[in-house]
């Protein structure tokens, strides 16, 4: 975009009345509406040519300030005005500021700046250069328009450095009016500025700086400096004095980050006073302090007639004799309560000085002056950089945001002088501290408005499985022989319960390690819905064995009881509770779950085809004395090693057959209609609900007659397992944990009493809520159920008609297996259910699985779902929730 105005005379006209302000205003916001849409290439070029000439017109600048004010040095204005320009062109030079700021492809996120809009800008008596040309950059390089309100007794200054900006931004393409000035600054204008403009950048005394947050516009304003400097013992003292020599009296101490007071420890004040002393600095008298004190202040405020004026000067208004060539007047004082005048921010080369026998009293003076005359602003300390502690020490006692080391504080404390990672400016943040919304040096990022664009991005995905699986009839023995030909195990603990210990399913087991020299011990107390006092038991055990391998042989009870054995053997201050926390995303999770297998590998060897236990991180304990379970998951409780052989499942029961195959069958459908399921798991789980359909009927049917059932029934719980493991379980097993719980309903039985029903909820096409996760993108369900069904052979018309018949197959499916109608007709009085419905309801939307259902359930559909499957309803009534 070019300006035609460029080159032309760019004098605007003059603002002395509120009328012609508003005109102002208003012509202001046409040209920063122009501005807004220049590219970053003339954005640069107007702010090199701006700084060009601010810095070019420094001296006279300079002159003209301390000739309108009668404060400060001309030679200290002149590096005020230098450092305006030049440091903060040279800190923004490369900064982007408009379109693109940043970007991150592969998260999806890119920022683009925005400017602010008309910035209004209260310059004060102390910088009126110096500051006009930082606030007037920093607004031409983030295409903001600015309104300077000058101080009354500088305003012809601060209004010639805008000018030479201002001339210097339309020569190079900004448009016109894009600064501007008030010419007769008044009370009323600059309240004006405050209330018409987007922000406002307030630098001043502290009844501007309330009058600034108080106009109802975002205020960028600075609290008062009062820094307290402390010389440590093992400063070099020399190079201290020195520096809060050269910095009291620059520009006279108007600087606010300018040290107002040193304490000094005692051990080296006799050397820091004589240094001061030959450094051209005059310690008043105990009735001088006195009366210089009456000077500083008048009526409690601080005098201004004293701010930026020369040490003699003060002296003799004061009515104290002292050389001409004096550098700083100081008091040595005592107290630092807000009645002694040297306590105070003094903008001057005048100077409190106090004594302390120990660091700790240093700090406790450092902080009263701080907390009563300046908070949030800056603390200086002298010291050897390799006290660490002390500095450390200092920096948490201070509450200030510049903490500066070792340098003068008013060079240090506006940045890039003493320290380059600080951010330059004149204008300097004192947070909550200081009554400011900042802690920081204001800056060309705090006049942008940043938008962030977000595109939608699908979290990385995972397959967690146990380093070994060995499946296939028989293959036991050739995987425990690794134990000790690869691994060379010393030492196994085995984990069972007593049923397989006494019906001789450890024996095989025990003789294989034989044959490998390792020695072994059994546990085998493990009780159904395993309790924690049951696991330390074993662990008693576990920790005097000291084995380097544990084997948990069994269903889900003794593997659960392993991985907790296991967990509090590696880790014996392990807090469960911590542990059980809920989680939206396992990889997210605020507490981190220990390493495992540094003492011992884990082995798991199922012997019922359900839990999937074997190659899943997850396990469930109980505390008997409380009632309380801990439902645990995370990957560092995956099984290193699984095991599953069939032979091991050939003499299941047929009610416990029935129910972990159901449970096999409820795992898979969760994990393949789940929110978190991926590529890798679907093919996983489709399979284990062929092999489910194909063959649990005959393993019910016939037991260890029909061994290539029993096998692929294995599998099959293996392979949901894995399937659920990654993309996690739904609704169905958050209902059937409670109803299994409060009604004694084994789990399986408990999951098949209400599948159908879920199903049915969950296919239903316009939920009231979906899950939540990113590559979830609609709920589609529906056509996953569907999905299910034709790679099990149904057919139909439409999806609908698909799937009431993969819900017609399942029925009969349960009906093969001896699961009943209802929950009722299981054997559950209604006055029982309904006295816990509520309870089970709320529990069930807290279950860990919730998370994972297509369809976020409110907890009074939960609620309908549980009532139908206890009636035993029509299934297609789920369909209405």
């Amino acid at each position: 975009m070019k300006n035609d105005t460029a080159g032309r005379s760019a004098s605007p006209a003059k603002v002395t009345t509120v009328k012609e302000l508003e005109k102002k205003l208003a012509v202001m916001r046409k040209a920063q509406a122009v501005f807004a849409e220049y590219s970053q290439e003339q954005v640069d070029r107007i702010f090199y040519e701006a700084a060009m000439a601010a810095n070019k017109a420094r001296i006279p600048l300079a002159k003209m300030a301390v000739e309108e004010t009668g404060m400060g040095v001309v030679e200290d204005k002149v590096i005020k005005n230098h450092f305006a320009a030049e440091y903060i062109y040279n800190a923004y030079r490369s900064t982007k500021t408009c379109g693109v700021i940043d970007e991150d492809p592969v998260a999806g996120v890119r920022k683009l700046a925005e400017p602010i809009g008309l910035i209004a800008a209260v310059i004060p008596t102390t910088n009126p250069t110096s500051t006009a040309i930082f606030k007037t950059l920093i607004c031409l390089k983030t295409r903001n328009a600015i309104i300077l309100s000058p101080h009354p007794r500088a305003k012809a200054s601060t209004i010639e450095a805008a000018r030479i900006v201002y001339e210097a931004a339309v020569k190079a393409g900004a448009p016109r009016d894009i600064i501007g000035w008030i010419d007769e600054p008044s009370l009323d204008m600059t309240n004006l500025v405050m209330r018409d403009s987007d922000c406002i950048l307030a630098t001043g005394g502290p009844g501007m700086v309330h009058a600034a947050y108080s106009s109802g516009k975002p205020a960028l304003g600075v609290g008062a400096g009062n820094v307290p400097a402390i010389i440590d013992s093992s400063a070099d003292v020399r190079m201290a004095v020195n520096s809060i020599i050269h910095s009291k009296t620059f520009d006279n101490g108007m600087i606010c980050a300018s040290e107002q007071s040193v304490t000094v420890l005692s051990d080296v004040y006799d050397e820091a006073k004589k240094e001061f002393e030959a450094r051209g600095c005059y310690f008043l008298s105990e009735k001088e302090t006195r009366k210089v004190g009456r000077t500083i202040l008048i009526n409690g405020s601080l005098n201004a007639r004293i701010v930026g004026q020369k040490a003699a000067d003060i002296a003799r208004m004061a009515g104290v004799e002292v050389p001409e060539r004096t550098k700083v007047l100081i008091g040595e004082v005592t107290s630092t309560k807000i009645s002694e005048p040297f306590a105070h921010e003094k903008l001057s080369p005048v100077l409190a000085m106090y004594r302390a026998d120990t660091f700790e009293k240093a700090l406790d003076i450092a902080e009263s002056l701080v907390m009563d005359g300046g908070p949030g602003h800056t603390a200086s300390l002298f010291i050897d950089p390799a006290e660490k502690e002390k500095i450390l020490a200092h920096a948490e006692r201070m509450k200030t945001c510049r903490i500066v080391i070792n340098m003068p504080s008013s060079h240090g404390g506006i940045g890039d002088l003493y320290n380059f990672k600080l951010t330059p400016s004149l204008t300097l943040g004192c947070g909550s501290w200081g009554g400011n919304s900042i802690s920081h040096n204001v800056g060309v990022m705090d006049l942008l408005n940043i938008k962030t664009v977000v595109e939608r991005r699908e979290n990385m995905l995972w397959l967690r499985v146990p380093e070994k699986v060995y499946f296939k009839r028989g293959c036991m023995p050739v995987a425990l022989d690794e134990l000790g030909t690869v691994m060379h195990k010393k030492r196994c603990f085995i984990v069972t319960d007593s049923f397989l210990y006494k019906n001789g399913y450890v024996k095989p087991i025990e003789e294989k390690l034989d044959q490998m020299g390792i020695q072994h011990t059994c546990f085998y107390d493990v009780t159904p819905d395993p309790t924690l006092q049951c696991a330390k038991e074993g662990l008693k055990q576990m920790v005097s064995f000291e084995p380097d391998v544990i084997i948990a042989l069994g269903g889900g009870s003794p593997m659960d009881a392993g991985k907790i054995m296991w967990v509090m053997y590696e880790h014996p201050d392990v807090n469960f509770e911590d542990m059980a926390m809920d989680f939206m995303d396992i990889r997210k999770r605020i507490y981190v779950y220990p390493e495992m297998g540094k003492k011992a590998y884990f082995v798991a060897i199922p012997t019922s085809a359900g839990t999937g236990s074997e190659v899943t991180p997850f396990a469930i304990i109980t505390d008997a004395e409380t009632g309380t379970k801990w439902p645990l998951a995370d990957y560092e409780l995956m099984p290193d090693m699984a095991i599953v052989d069939a032979d091991n499942m050939m003499n299941q029961p047929k009610g416990l057959t029935s129910a972990s195959g159901i449970d096999v069958m409820t795992h898979a459908l969760e994990a393949y209609v789940s929110v978190m399921a991926t590529d890798m798991t679907d093919g996983i789980a489709l399979k284990a609900t062929k092999l489910v359909f194909d063959y649990l009927p005959s393993a019910y049917e016939n037991g260890a007659k029909d061994p290539i059932a029993r096998e692929h029934m294995a599998l099959a719980a293996t392979l949901a397992g894995e399937a659920f493991a990654n993309a996690f379980l739904g609704v169905n097993h958050s209902m059937a944990h409670k109803l299994g719980a409060y009604h004694h309903i084994p789990h399986g039985v408990a999951n098949a009493l209400l599948l159908t029903y879920v199903m049915r909820y969950n296919a239903n096409p316009v939920p009231v809520k979906m899950g939540t996760f990113p590559q979830y993108q609609y709920p589609h369900a529906l056509e996953r159920y569907c999905e299910v069904a034709r790679y099990n052979g149904v057919s139909g018309k439409s999806d609908e008609e698909v799937f009431d018949r993969l819900i017609e197959k399942l029925e009969d499916l349960k009906k093969k297996i001896g699961i009943p109608a209802s929950i009722q007709e299981w054997g559950v009085k209604e006055e029982d259910f309904l006295a816990t419905l509520d309870e089970m309801t709320e529990n069930a939307f807290n279950d860990q699985c919730t998370g994972a259902n297509p369809r976020y359930p409110l907890m009074s559909e939960i609620r309908q779902l549980y009532l139908l499957a206890y009636y035993g309803k029509d299934t297609r009534e789920a369909g209405k929730i």
